[in-house]
């Protein structure tokens, strides 16, 4: 991934690598058999400009989990978004400003709480507005929803009859599910969506309209796009990253997102410090943090805001100002440190593109 302008580069920066990255929003579609089953989630990404070319390739319907999130798909001129995320306090009007905003594009979210849906109905019927919410369900995360079943049975009935929402169907995210064995993976997803299947069959035959079942995320992305009637939400397919390339090694997707970082100091005998701290890299989990396909046997050793320092056998080949690339372990939370992006096409960065919906408001 070494560019041909890589002196050109600030360091430390977000690479796209262009190519890379609409190689793997193709193998999105195949898999899912249509672009008209995915609503891919932009969280992972937060860039306008990859929101144009799914669309251009079809893809119309997305996900969000910010305010922000939604409103960046809206303008770049996506038809059918959904926050996933329950509103509550002033998200409830920001949301309803929203809906005004972009008459063209359709807003919908999720809910587990009667409350808060009754408060997002009551502000609804105050704006003349009529509100798709989809009840979230907890298929074993046990972070959002609830878990199908008669309480969830019983909620929804409670959403289809508070006036200034309808009932939009059903949100089941299975994050917990990433287990590496592919096997194990999807009867792990089996057993989290059946209850979900079930649900679905109860409401409808109770009279009740379920019009959409949103799924999954990355890890099972290929097991869901295998059913029928359900939309498909991987997020992290359009970027990947080490994480999920060296655990979930049967999915097809490329790193399509590297870190451009320079050797600032060589501390010491077999050490080199990177302009590479917590602030341009995802510090949520353990180190290894970065991948460095260069130095396979580098070890982190220290890690603080700015810097990052690693120890290698191979630190005598790289002096002071060597270039260096490596790829995330997280992805998502990296992408969420840079205002910009350098996007890199044919072996070069040709573009810098603002990562605008890493912002918690834009103009709302």
């Amino acid at each position: 991934m070494r560019l041909s302008n890589e002196a050109e580069v600030n360091s430390p920066s977000l690479v796209i690598h262009l190519e890379r990255v609409m190689s793997n929003m193709r193998r999105m579609v195949e898999i899912a058999g249509g672009a008209g089953r995915l609503r891919p989630h932009v969280k992972t990404h937060k860039l306008a400009p990859l929101v144009t070319r799914q669309i251009a390739m079809g893809i119309h319907k997305f996900k969000g989990a910010t305010l922000a999130e939604v409103e960046m798909v809206a303008e770049a001129g996506g038809t059918d978004v959904l926050l996933a995320m329950q509103l509550v306090g002033p998200n409830v009007r920001r949301f309803l400003k929203l809906i005004k905003k972009f008459p063209r594009t359709h807003f919908s979210t999720v809910g587990d709480d009667l409350n808060a849906i009754h408060e997002l109905g009551r502000a609804a019927t105050s704006e003349g507005a009529c509100v798709d919410v989809l009840m979230d369900l907890d298929v074993g995360q046990g972070r959002t929803g609830i878990v199908p079943g008669p309480a969830a049975a019983e909620f929804y009935r409670a959403l289809a009859s508070t006036r200034g929402l309808q009932p939009g169907g059903l949100h089941a995210y299975d994050g917990h599910i990433h287990h590496g064995d592919p096997t194990e993976r999807l009867v792990a997803c089996e057993e989290a969506y059946a209850p979900v299947e079930k649900l679905r069959a109860e409401l409808r035959s109770q009279g009740l309209s379920v019009p959409r079942v949103v799924v999954g995320g990355s890890p099972t992305f290929p097991f869901h796009a295998r059913r029928s009637g359900v939309e498909c939400s991987p997020g992290t397919t359009v970027l990947w990253d080490a994480g999920y390339g060296k655990k979930l090694r049967d999915l097809p997707f490329l790193s399509a997102a590297t870190l451009l970082t320079r050797v600032i100091s060589r501390p010491g005998e077999n050490r080199l410090c990177l302009d590479l701290g917590h602030k341009a890299v995802a510090s949520e989990m353990a180190p290894p943090r970065v991948l460095f396909p260069a130095l396979e046997d580098a070890v982190a050793v220290a890690h603080n805001e700015e810097h990052l320092v690693l120890e290698t056998k191979l630190a005598d080949r790289f002096p002071v100002g060597s270039v260096l690339h490596g790829i995330p372990l997280h992805i998502c939370p990296t992408v969420a440190l840079h205002s910009t992006v350098q996007v890199a096409s044919e072996g070069r960065v040709v573009e810098e593109w603002p990562v605008s919906a890493r912002a918690r408001r834009l103009s709302i």
